[in-house]
């Protein structure tokens, strides 16, 4: 298994999260989440350089980098993609870019197997980010998209057909319909994000040679008239 780490600050809390195998015996996670609303940046550094250190390894040692590119919060995931591009840059691996919303649906199912899960987050502006999953039939640790994801009025967010769970802070809306909490088998409201989960997901993009080079990496914003701007790749 290669060296993974994650990282996520596309909403109020940082996170971070290593994956790694200590002396070939087997993976293991070491992850960080703490509440970071406006210090993200002064935060996901020294939390990298925590992880790291508790595993004992070098930056050197990893084999790529895996971020949370939204949707979320727009500075959020622009600081997540600037940090990762930095390091890829630097250490000459390479991206895993990986979805918020798919991140939370994998959360959502350790706790609550077997459903759909309808992720969502606040967009602001009386709109929220969402997106529907389920678990792939071949593995236990992906996840197939059952519903594209999107930015909508909350009263336009579509009920799955299975029975589901529903997550994030989307949910806290004022206009989000009451009648998908009445129908969800399980609520988690306050469901953010972690990058210990994101790694997971980053773990069989890589396995899939879905890896991409740091400029090909984007956040993704869902709105349509948000910009990012490719940084150049330096010799």
């Amino acid at each position: 298994m290669p060296n993974l780490l994650a990282l996520d600050t596309s909403g109020d809390s940082c996170s971070v999260a290593l994956l790694y195998q200590p002396n070939g015996q087997g993976d293991k996670v070491i992850a960080l989440h703490e509440v970071a609303q406006r210090s993200h940046t002064q935060r996901v550094l020294p939390m990298i350089a925590e992880v790291l250190q508790q595993a004992d390894m070098q930056q050197t040692e990893l084999d790529a980098i895996v971020y949370g590119r939204g949707p979320g919060s727009f500075t959020g995931i622009r600081i997540a993609a600037g940090v990762a591009q930095g390091l890829s840059f630097a250490l000459d691996i390479p991206l895993i870019p990986i979805s918020t919303l798919a991140t939370m649906a994998l959360q959502a199912q350790k706790e609550y197997p077997d459903c759909n899960y309808l992720c969502t987050l606040d967009a602001r502006m009386n709109e929220v980010y969402v997106g529907t999953y389920m678990v792939a039939k071949q593995d236990q640790d992906l996840l197939t998209m059952v519903d594209n994801e999107k930015v909508l009025s909350p009263h336009l967010v579509s009920v799955p057909d299975q029975p589901f769970v529903v997550c994030g802070s989307g949910m806290q809306v004022d206009t989000f319909p009451a009648s998908i909490i009445t129908d969800a088998q399980a609520c988690l409201p306050d469901m953010e994000p972690m990058a210990e989960f994101m790694v997971v997901l980053g773990a069989a993009e890589l396995a899939q040679n879905k890896g991409q080079q740091p400029e090909d990496a984007l956040p993704v914003y869902l709105r349509d008239e948000v910009t990012w701007q490719k940084l150049p790749r330096y010799q």
